[in-house]
């Protein structure tokens, strides 16, 4: 392998490899300070810290907001807080332990990984303790029982319904991974509609007319209510046949296995919170849960959405184009590094030897492989399998933003991989034959023919890679980056303006895209050079009598 090593260095000449090596540093060096927070799973259970898991999404549950007022906490990786119920009986668990409680927000699929892996200590998210969660985590005793209900516009037809085939005929849904979806099956008759990531996408579906309406408690009613008046709730509960274990009517605590001490001091931390003190802790969460102010406090004056949500939420909208930013521009760059590093690998001529042959055929496979499986799966799968499972088999708990650079850079890397392989191996041959009869060897050939003219070849699709890196970083949702459409997601969810929202997002997705696109074709003009000369600008012409005078 150390001479596959050199092969690659030789392609190289000593002042263009000083200056790739300074470009692998600065990477390596970005990688560095945002990884300077990864350090062993078992960190999540220090004693001064205790890690908490929460969507931060589901008001009055729990939700983000830009300051520390009203008792918020801090969320881990960002310059925003957390509060609702479940923030406060997080509080309460921490005062007691004595242990100062940090917030790592996580979209609801990854809190189970989260915390089996060991990210977090405890899921306190308004999870029921279901049969089947049992299987993976443990969990408390309850710390709040709910009512089941339906969430329908009053001019909905089903709002008259009193029985469970009453709901004959209508579109419904509830949360992905939750026991609320399998509740519409009791409904005799109604088409369950695909299950919906949130309560955001569930709520914009109400209001645009895809739902009849959607399965829930009856504190997101609650919530729900106090910013939309149009909405009725249909409680379940009261209706003949509607049954539902006691296990899934009630939220708990959720604990790792095995962490036996922890799961005793938080059951004997809830006994001592009586009902009433529960009570109230719900009622100040609902109103306390965050609304967009329509006017401004010193004129008076109502102001229009967009002004109101930049002057609440426009720090978390720039940092989140920051971030989406950054990952997308350390994404490109390394993986052109690794495109280009396994494009040269991919097209070396077969040595001559028997030990070097086999030894580039088993690099060359596992190459192949490395390209084929970034390519053919999701970087939605491959961010979740890396970052949970990385903490899972390893137990290396890498900082969020460090695992998304990786995770952009190696799926970035396979894609322009082959890019840059078709660049080179579609160079015409004769190129090969002319730089072959000058002497020049395969190195010098590389170097100063062929990578020049298949980096410029490749140029646009490299572009291309840089825009789709910029509008993929959205997938990284799932391991809860703080980029652009995370953030969306987050405003949209406190502010209940969902369409213009997202609208928003989206010209601002646009804006990104479209500036680099044309700094790149700017950058392609440059190369490309002055396309209007004469060849024979600079020729002494034959035939002018003033270049003859003198020869007479």
């Amino acid at each position: 392998m150390y001479w596959l090593y050199l092969k690659i260095l030789e392609v190289f000449s000593l002042k263009s490899r000083t200056r790739l090596l300074a470009l692998i540093a600065t990477i390596l060096m970005l990688f560095i300070t945002f990884g300077n927070h990864s350090t062993r799973v078992e960190a999540a259970n220090d004693s001064d810290v205790l890690k908490v898991g929460m969507e931060a999404n589901y008001p009055p549950y729990n939700w983000t907001q830009t300051t520390d007022a009203n008792g918020a906490v801090p969320i881990d990786g960002t310059h925003a807080y957390a509060n609702g119920y479940d923030v406060q009986i997080a509080k309460i668990i921490g005062k007691k332990l004595h242990r100062k409680v940090v917030v790592e927000k996580t979209e609801w699929d990854g809190l189970l990984p989260s915390l089996t892996s060991g990210k977090i200590d405890l899921i306190i998210a308004g999870m029921s303790p279901t049969a089947e969660r049992r299987k993976a985590i443990n969990f408390s005793v309850p710390y709040r029982k709910g009512t089941f209900v339906i969430i329908l516009n009053k001019t909905n037809k089903y709002v008259t319904a009193k029985s469970l085939s009453d709901f004959k005929g209508a579109k419904l849904t509830a949360q992905q991974g939750t026991l609320h979806y399998g509740l519409i099956k009791q409904l005799k008759g109604a088409k369950r509609e695909p299950a919906m990531r949130d309560f955001s996408a569930m709520r914009q579906s109400l209001i645009s007319g895809t739902i009849d309406g959607y399965v829930a408690e009856d504190i997101e009613y609650e919530s729900y209510k106090g910013v939309n008046p149009n909405i009725v709730a249909i409680n379940l509960n009261k209706m003949p046949g509607f049954k539902v274990p006691y296990s899934d009517s009630v939220t708990s605590i959720g604990v790792k296995k095995g962490n036996t001490k922890l799961l005793n001091e938080v059951n004997a931390i809830l006994k001592t919170i009586p009902e009433k003190k529960r009570q109230q802790l719900m009622i100040t969460a609902v109103k306390q849960q965050p609304k967009t102010e329509s006017t401004d406090k010193k004129t008076g004056k109502k102001q229009s959405w967009l002004v109101t949500t930049w002057n609440q939420y426009g720090n978390m909208i720039l940092s989140g184009i920051g971030m989406t930013l950054l990952i997308a521009l350390v994404g490109t760059i390394a993986g052109f590094i690794i495109g280009l590093l396994v494009g040269i690998v991919r097209t070396i001529p077969t040595p001559t030897t028997t030990g070097k042959k086999i030894g580039l055929k088993i690099v060359n496979w596992l190459l192949s492989v490395y390209v084929e499986v970034f390519r053919g799966t999701p970087m939605m799968v491959q961010a979740a399998v890396i970052y949970y499972g990385i903490a899972q088999f390893w137990h290396l708990n890498l900082n969020r933003t460090l695992a998304a650079l990786i995770i952009v850079s190696i799926n970035t890397g396979a894609y322009l991989a082959e890019v840059i392989r078709g660049g080179i191996i579609s160079t015409p041959e004769g190129q090969f034959e002319a730089a072959s009869a000058l002497g020049m060897t395969h190195n010098q050939r590389m170097w100063h023919i062929i990578l020049p003219q298949a980096i410029r070849n490749s140029l646009p699709s490299i572009t291309n890679e840089f825009i789709v890196n910029i509008k993929d970083t959205s997938v990284l949702s799932i391991i809860s980056v703080s980029e652009l459409f995370f953030v969306g997601t987050t405003i949209a969810s406190q502010t209940f303006q969902f369409f213009p929202t997202y609208l928003t997002i989206s010209a601002i997705y646009l804006v990104l895209t479209f500036t680099i696109t044309r700094i790149f074709n700017l950058i392609e003009r440059k190369l490309d050079g002055n396309r209007n000369y004469n060849l024979m600008a600079n020729q002494i012409q034959v035939g002018n009598p003033k270049n003859s005078e003198g020869n007479n």
